[in-house]
């Protein structure tokens, strides 16, 4: 797409969840393998995007470490992850980009060629809208073929960052009930466990295993 006058996209790593099933905090400065699970999606993500920023609220000096700009959400109550969409997306605006790629912060097996599927899927659209998805299979007691959206995965258009601020104002929640409206599409990326995420304790410690 960058040869259809596309700049390459920057991207946005989502932390601004509260992490209620790990007891609170930022589950992405939990340590896995001797990384945090922040640092191993940094890793990943990093030389797919032109930038990167973090999506986080509250102080921002505790991520000081990671050398990345802290962008908080600029919707109170924490809306969901679409506000740390919506947040990227204003600093992808002024960093002059057209395209931001969100990430979330606790999947450390992420796909190291996330950006390039979602921009081939994204080619022919007038915004260019992707979600990640998966095909489900019996490790997630879904029916075999159905695709399963990892809807903090996405690649979205600049320019519908107001139409996106507009629809979470009224109240929006779901995140393909906006992308559908959009006329989005979905990246089927072939293993599951790529976007395998650390909610629980137990999670963590199967993410061990899988390391």
């Amino acid at each position: 797409m960058e040869g259809e006058g596309m700049k390459a996209p920057v991207g946005v790593i989502l932390a601004g969840g509260r992490a209620t099933r790990m007891g609170g905090g930022d589950k992405g400065l939990l340590t896995l393998g001797g990384q945090t699970l922040l640092g191993h999606v940094i890793e990943r993500t990093a030389p797919q995007v032109a930038d990167l920023c973090l999506n986080a609220n509250g102080d921002a000096s505790r991520f000081d470490g990671f050398g990345l700009p802290v962008v908080a959400d600029s919707l109170p109550g924490f809306p969901g992850p679409l506000a740390g969409v919506l947040a990227g997306l204003d600093w992808a605006a002024a960093q002059g980009a057209d395209t931001l790629v969100s990430v979330a912060a606790d999947t450390p097996f992420l796909p190291c060629d996330l950006v390039p599927h979602l921009l081939l899927t994204a080619e022919g659209q007038a915004h260019p809208l992707v979600l990640a998805a998966t095909e489900g299979d019996t490790e997630t007691r879904s029916a075999k073929g159905r695709l399963i959206r990892h809807p903090t995965f996405g690649l979205w258009p600049v320019a519908l960052r107001d139409d996106l601020r507009a629809a979470l104002e009224g109240g929006l929640k779901k995140v393909v009930l906006w992308t559908e409206r959009h006329g989005g599409r979905e990246a089927v990326f072939p293993d599951e466990r790529a976007f395998f995420n650390v909610n629980t304790p137990d999670d963590l410690a199967q993410a061990e295993a899988m390391l």
